[in-house]
């Protein structure tokens, strides 16, 4: 019964359609004849007989309607009709006579309107014929094109979502996700399959994601480069530029000097930032990149800087945000690194500070004067604060800030003798690490997930294999692994700055050892200062070692040879290169040399005994000008500066600021 309803409904539908269609196709027909026919009988009726001759012979051409009155119309077109009947039976006078007794004024008013209204039917017949014809035609062509639209699309999208793998089609994330797994030369291959085999090879995402998997752009976006691809081979041909350079020292040295009459004390870096401390109690930045930098220059506290004579500065602390310096007399200034300047925090220690240690990342600072240890740190607003406060049994001898914890949970690393301490603000008291008794612990590094510590054995405890180096889990708190097995104490570690499960060391003994900590064997053994090892780094090719004898030797990591090195006076206390810069330190023992008085004459003599800063420079714009030291860009004719002529120095001869002469 609904269907039958149905069909009833839709043909009742239909019909009222058609009617509707056909009563205007009528009214379009019938509206322009009335017009027309109004038009006419308004002007005969002011015009005479011999003008409806004139009109009659202009009526060949269609003229454009005006508005009329409609119901005349139709009255003059009915009797021009009955008037067309009688003129087949009546002569053509009689005719006339017809029309002179009706009181028309022309006798061929009837036949002019019939013309007129027959041309008028046939122009309107016709135009409207062809719209008609135009408008199906024009629909049809619609039709067609978005019929034609719609299946170029719906083919292409077939073409992209459907990629094929031999005897089957898979969609495209799938098979993105399939691709991801390639590495470079096999999606090169992949390229050359088919058209839609490359456009899935070339995707952006799965490059994006080999660039960042390398190392590049760490920090960036899927959107931040137009082509991933081409961005990824740029970044390792500039790599390979750099390893080059590494390899066979070429690039830009430069020595950060700071005052004549000054000794070096201690020094620190972090990625471009270089902090110096000197005798006359001063504290020097440097930016390596911006050497003109206003915070160069740090500012002393005022109870440090009005006494007489001025306190040495014994360590110093840089990151990226503060810098950190202590005082022989147990003061601590913290400066910004944006400002510079005063100093934003500081306090006073009664004891001489024997370690300082700075977080890498946050700003977290730890100090230690003799057994106790301070631990202070800045808030969300910038204010900083003291997290705690304790007494260890011993001296404190080294002291590291664990990474990765950030300034809401801080962590340090501590050694006393011969115990290792974990201080955590949030305990009560220290948590013991490693403790043997008469065992001392000679060197302590740390990184975000464990502590590697170098103990000294001695007694009947060397019958045992000699020294060790002891990895601990920060997480557990159990021992990992134990490497190492040398006459030797270690004396420098590096644990935080080594490539994933490598740890690298130096030892007394004149080697610098790689250990591999998954399989706890030896991956390298290089000998390599007759002084002993006093600091080093590595990465995943290459060795950087600093020696008691001023040596800076730089080594290959898989062959085992020495690239090259560079020699000092004093030894090298510091050691620390990114992926283009390498800073040493060579630092005097001695910090009060014999005949050295900043009053002497003979600055020559004094200059040998205050250490030296060594910037290395291997990118490749190593050779611009934008990294000469400011010294050597200004102009030779300044009275003031270093005492020494740098019209001697090339290639800064033909700098745009110098004289013909010159």
């Amino acid at each position: 019964m609904a269907e039958d309803e149905l069909v009833a409904f839709r043909k009742r539908w239909k019909q009222e359609l058609t009617g509707k269609k056909e009563e205007q196709r009528l009214n379009s027909a019938l509206l322009p004849s009335c017009d027309a026919v109004g038009q006419s009988s308004k002007e005969d009726s002011k015009k005479g007989y011999f003008e409806n001759f004139q009109s009659l012979n202009k009526a060949s051409s269609p003229s454009k309607p005006e508005e009329g009155d409609c119901t005349k119309g139709r009255r003059f077109v009915s009797g021009g009709g009955q008037t067309a009947a009688l003129s087949k039976d009546q002569p053509q006078y009689v005719s006339i006579a017809h029309s002179l007794l009706d009181g028309r004024t022309s006798p061929l008013l009837d036949r002019i309107q019939e013309e007129r209204s027959k041309r008028k039917r046939q122009y309107h017949n016709m135009t409207d014929g062809c719209r008609t014809s135009l408008q199906q035609q024009q629909t049809q062509r619609k039709l067609k094109n978005d019929k034609e639209l719609v299946d170029q699309l719906i083919q292409d999208l077939n073409e992209v979502n459907d990629i094929p793998f031999f005897d089957i089609e898979l969609p495209y994330e799938l098979a993105l996700k399939i691709f991801r797994y390639l590495n470079c030369t096999e999606l090169g291959r992949c390229a050359q399959v088919s058209r839609a085999w490359r456009v899935l090879a070339e995707d952006s995402v799965l490059w994006f994601r080999m660039c960042t998997k390398a190392g590049f752009h760490q920090e960036a976006s899927v959107s931040a480069s137009p082509c991933w691809k081409s961005t990824l081979r740029d970044c390792r041909n500039s790599a390979k530029t750099v390893c080059s350079n590494w390899k066979n020292r070429v690039g830009s040295i430069s020595q950060l000097q700071f005052e004549l009459g000054k000794v070096l004390c201690d020094v620190s870096s972090c990625d471009n930032l270089v902090l110096a401390g000197y005798t006359s109690g001063d504290v020097r930045l440097w930016d390596t990149v911006h050497w003109d930098s206003t915070a160069s220059y740090l500012k002393n506290n005022s109870l440090s800087a009005n006494s007489e004579p001025r306190p040495f500065v014994s360590h110093v602390q840089v990151n990226s945000t503060v810098a950190a310096a202590a005082y022989e007399d147990g003061c601590v200034d913290l400066w910004s690194i944006e400002t510079g300047g005063e100093p934003i925090h500081h306090y006073q220690t009664p004891g001489r500070i024997q370690v300082l240690a700075l977080s890498s990342e946050s700003p977290v600072l730890c100090s230690a004067a003799g057994p106790g240890v301070r631990l202070d740190a800045a808030d969300d607003h910038g204010y900083w604060r003291t997290l705690c406060q304790t007494q260890l049994p011993r001296p404190v001898e080294s002291l590291v800030v664990v990474p990765g914890r950030g300034q809401q949970r801080p962590l340090a690393a501590l050694s006393a003798g011969d115990a290792v301490y974990l201080l955590d603000p949030r305990e009560e008291e220290p948590q013991t690490l490693h403790s043997v008794y008469d065992h001392p612990v000679t060197c302590l590094d740390a990184s975000d997930s464990h502590v590697a510590l170098g103990v000294k054995r001695t007694g009947w405890a060397m019958h045992g294999g000699g020294n060790k180096i002891h990895v601990y889990s920060l997480e557990t708190g159990k021992p990992v692994v134990s490497v190492g097995n040398s006459l030797g104490d270690f004396s420098c570690i590096n644990l935080r700055d080594s490539p994933p499960h490598l740890l690298v060391c130096g030892n007394k003994d004149r080697r610098v050892r790689v250990f591999d900590l998954r399989a706890g064997s030896s991956v390298a053994s290089l000998y390599a200062h007759h002084l002993g090892v006093t600091s080093v780094q590595a990465d995943d090719w290459k060795i950087v070692s600093g020696g008691g004898e001023g040596l800076v030797c730089v080594w290959e990591m898989r062959m085992g040879a020495k690239l090259w090195e560079m020699h000092n006076r004093h030894p090298v206390r510091h050691v620390r290169f990114n992926t283009s810069t390498l800073v040493t330190a060579n630092i005097p023992d001695d910090k009060s040399p014999r005949g050295a008085c900043i009053t002497d004459d003979d600055l020559t003599a004094h200059r040998r005994h205050r250490g030296v800063i060594c910037h290395y420079d291997f990118s490749e714009e190593a050779l611009s000008q934008d990294h000469i030291l400011p010294i050597c860009r200004s102009d030779y004719t300044e009275s003031h500066g270093y005492n020494y002529n740098i019209g001697l120095a090339v290639p800064y001869d033909r700098l745009s600021g110098s004289h013909p002469w010159h």
